[in-house]
C-alpha cells in the first residue's frame, strides 16, 4: 500500500536537509516489496513499540516493520503556479501525492539567507497556500468551461458538478483551501475526479534550532505556526532538521541516549511518520511467530478478507476465517496458549472489521 507524503517549502527552510535525514534512514531493498526506489522517493520504517515488544516474546529470525513513502518536492518559488523556477516539476509531483508536509523555517541564522530576507513563517506558509490556490483555481475553470454548457442544458450530473466547481473556485479565489471548506458526501465524491492539491491534508513541521526544539513553545515563531496550524485543524511538529540528520547516522541505543539527554521523548522524524501515516487513515495489523514478525498497513475499516488479500490474492480469494487477538491481550497474557484458555483468541469471519494492532492467522483454501 504505497501511499506517500510530499515535502515542500521555500528555498533554505530545511527542506532538503529533512530529506537528507529520510534517505538516510531508508529501509533496505530486501525489506521493500517494490523492486525500485525513485531518487526522489525515501522508504523509511513506521516506528513502532509495539512491533518491538512483540520481538521480545516471539523471538523471530527475521523482523519487518510497515514502510511507508515520502516524496523531495522541487522547490517553490513565488510564480510556480505560473511555471515560475522549477513551478511544473513542483506541481507535478505534489499531485502524486497523497498528503503534504509543510516544512517552515521557524530559527535564525545569519549565515543561512532567507529567500524572503526575514524569517517569518506565517508569511512563508500563506505564500504556498497561495501559489497551491491559484494552481487549483486554473484547473477548476479549466472544468468549468467544459461543464458549464452541459449544465445549461440540465443534463445529468452536470448541474451538480457546476454548483460543487463554483462553490471551489469561489473559495480559491478567496485564498481558501478546499480542505478546509464544508463539503456534502456528493462534493468530497465530485472533488476526487480533480486532484486537486489543496485538498490534500497538510502537516506543519516547524524547524528550529537545536537549542529550542527541546521546549518549542518558548520559541514566537513555533507558537505562530501552532496557532495557524489549530485555525485550520492541522498538525504541527517542531524538529531541528539539523539534529535529525545527526540522529540519522545513530544506531538505536546512541539514539535514545541522545534524545534523553536532550529532554526529548520521541525524535522527530519518527513523529512526522507517524503522524503521516495516521492522518491517511492507515493502521497496523501484525502476523507473528519464530519465522518471522511482520507489521502489514491497512486502510481503517477495511474487513477480515480484505487485509488477508494484503498478505496475498489467494488469501482473499479462499478466505475461510481469521484467528485474532489484540496487541494489549498478548502483552498481558504473554503466550498464546494462556489468551486461549481466557478467550481472548478470537474466529472473526468475513465481516470483521480489522483494528489497529490485530495479530491474525489467517485460514484459507484455493
Amino acid at each position: 500500500m504505497a501511499l506517500t507524503a510530499g515535502i515542500v517549502g521555500l528555498p533554505n527552510v530545511g527542506k532538503s536537509t529533512l530529506f537528507n535525514t529520510i534517505t538516510n534512514s531508508q529501509v533496505l531493498a530486501e525489506n521493500y516489496p517494490f523492486a525500485t526506489i525513485a531518487p526522489n522517493v525515501g522508504v523509511v520504517e513506521v516506528p513502532d513499540e509495539r512491533m518491538d515488544n512483540l520481538v521480545e516474546l516471539f523471538h523471530p529470525k527475521k523482523v519487518i516493520y510497515t514502510t511507508f513513502e515520502f516524496t523531495d518536492i522541487a522547490g517553490l518559488v513565488k510564480g510556480a503556479s505560473k511555471g515560475e523556477g522549477l513551478g511544473n516539476q513542483f506541481l507535478a509531483n505534489i499531485r502524486e501525492t497523497n498528503a503534504i508536509i509543510h516544512v517552515v523555517r521557524c530559527f535564525e541564522d545569519p549565515n543561512i539567507e532567507h529567500v524572503e530576507g526575514s524569517v517569518d513563517p506565517i508569511r512563508d506558509i500563506e505564500e504556498i497556500n497561495l501559489e497551491l490556490c491559484m494552481a487549483d483555481l486554473d484547473t477548476v475553470e479549466n472544468r468549468i468551461g467544459k461543464v458549464l454548457r452541459k449544465a445549461q442544458t440540465k443534463e445529468k450530473g452536470a448541474v451538480e458538478e457546476n454548483n460543487a466547481l463554483q462553490k471551489f473556485k469561489e473559495a480559491l479565489l478567496n485564498g481558501t483551501p478546499v480542505r478546509l471548506l464544508d463539503l456534502s458526501d456528493a462534493e468530497k465524491e465530485l472533488l476526487k475526479n480533480y486532484s486537486l492539491l489543496t485538498a490534500k491534508p497538510v502537516i506543519y513541521v516547524a524547524n528550529m534550532s537545536e537549542d529550542e526544539v527541546s521546549e518549542p513553545e518558548q520559541s514566537e515563531y513555533y507558537r505562530k505556526v501552532k496557532e495557524f496550524a489549530e485555525s485550520e485543524h492541522s498538525e504541527v511538529i517542531a524538529i531541528s532538521a539539523r539534529m535529525e540528520e545527526e540522529l540519522s547516522g545513530m544506531d538505536k541505543e546512541e539514539k535514545a541516549a541522545f534524545l534523553e539527554e536532550l529532554g526529548i521523548r520521541t525524535a522527530g522524524l519518527d513523529q512526522i511518520i507517524q503522524a503521516a501515516y495516521h492522518l491517511l487513515g492507515l493502521r497496523t495489523f501484525f502476523t507473528v511467530g519464530e519465522p518471522e514478525n511482520r507489521a502489514w498497513t491497512f486502510r481503517e475499516g477495511m474487513k477480515a478478507p480484505q487485509c488477508a488479500g494484503i498478505i496475498h490474492t489467494d488469501f482473499e480469494k479462499g478466505f475461510i476465517k481469521a484467528e485474532v487477538y489484540s496487541y494489549e491481550d498478548i502483552m498481558e497474557y504473554k503466550t498464546e496458549a494462556a489468551l486461549k484458555e481466557h478467550g481472548k483468541l478470537r474466529i472473526e469471519g468475513k465481516d470483521y472489521v480489522m483494528r489497529d494492532g490485530d495479530i491474525v492467522f489467517f485460514r484459507f483454501n484455493v
